[in-house]
């Protein structure tokens, strides 16, 4: 008799093929239920929306009113609470789960960001994924951090760097909050003048002023066909970090800029949104390989050759 297993919970439940076990899962196993010191996405309208710390006895103020976190803890995400008071405030609000473009945008941040569309373009054109181990240089608030944590997980590693102390602290708060500190490890170093000591990395992700400085240590550390990226925001940068890979022997050398643009759908007057960000950044991808000098196609004779034409019959 043929048995599927399912595991969910830590609880082990066996279906047979013949004769179906009555299973029922509960809504709250389905949905995931809200518990102390979790990460919330909490959301009033389009424009006012936050990631919050759920703390017991703690209540988080608005100007739309006080959302008290007794009030959620327990409930499965999805759900909506009400402000108080209710007889002055009583909105709505929407408890959800965060994803990691919530990360992204909301997370508390100094510096400028990587999209959720350049992200996106970088775990896709690097391969980065579980297991994968990967350096970044330039973590600033830890916004592409978090989305790489998450993307490594469970046996992959995510090495950030950064020079600036400010950043550092506050990434590092951010990977507290977002629960990444088993696959993130954040601290100080300088990509281009530091020995990092890493070996055999498959990805690794260059957010800084002068990347070009980088590439040949970068080059030490990262695996045959392994993936270098680099996030500028000027042409300059681009092009200077273009030629500094050529330089180093890098293959399939890229550069991309995306565009994302979000419709407004109305009934009668659907069309692109007016405003839109222009311009986040240009992102430069190459791969690691090894450059032997052909044997073959690059053999040249030794004396220059030339053929005499005079005396020979020519037709007329």
């Amino acid at each position: 008799m043929q048995y599927t297993t399912y595991i969910k919970k830590f609880k082990i439940f066996k279906f047979n093929s013949n004769n179906c076990y009555n299973w029922k899962i509960s809504q709250k196993m389905v949905a995931g239920i809200i518990k102390e010191n979790d990460l919330i996405f909490l959301v009033l309208d389009e424009r006012r929306r936050w990631l919050v710390e759920v703390k017991s006895g703690d209540s988080f103020h608005t100007h739309r009113g006080i959302i008290e976190f007794d009030n959620i803890i327990g409930k499965p995400f999805g759900s909506c609470v009400f402000s108080k008071p209710y007889e002055s405030q009583g909105y709505k609000f929407f408890v959800l789960k965060p994803l990691p473009s919530d990360y992204i945008l909301h997370m508390g941040r100094k510096t400028q960001i990587i999209y959720p569309e350049d992200a996106g373009l970088i775990l896709i054109y690097s391969g980065i994924g579980p297991g994968s181990i990967v350096i970044e240089a330039g973590c600033g608030s830890g916004a592409l951090t978090c989305i790489l944590g998450n993307f490594v997980r469970p046996n992959g590693h995510i090495y950030s760097y950064d020079v600036n102390e400010k950043s550092l602290v506050r990434a590092k708060r951010n990977m507290i909050k977002a629960n990444l500190n088993e696959v993130v490890s954040i601290q100080y170093g300088n990509i281009i003048e530091n020995n990092l000591k890493h070996k055999n990395v498959d990805c690794v992700v260059l957010d800084m002023a002068q990347p070009w400085k980088a590439i040949e240590k970068v080059k030490t550390y990262l695996k045959l066909s392994g993936t270098l990226v680099s996030f500028s925001p000027t042409i300059e940068q681009v092009k200077k970090t273009t030629f500094a890979m050529r330089y180093n022997d890098f293959f399939e050398i890229n550069s991309f800029e995306l565009l994302k643009r979000k419709i407004q759908v109305k009934k009668n007057a659907t069309r692109p949104e007016v405003r839109m960000i222009g311009h986040s950044g240009y992102i430069t991808f190459g791969r690691k390989v090894e450059n032997v000098k052909n044997p073959y196609q690059e053999i040249r004779p030794n004396k220059k050759e030339f053929v005499d034409l005079d005396g020979m019959p020519l037709k007329g």
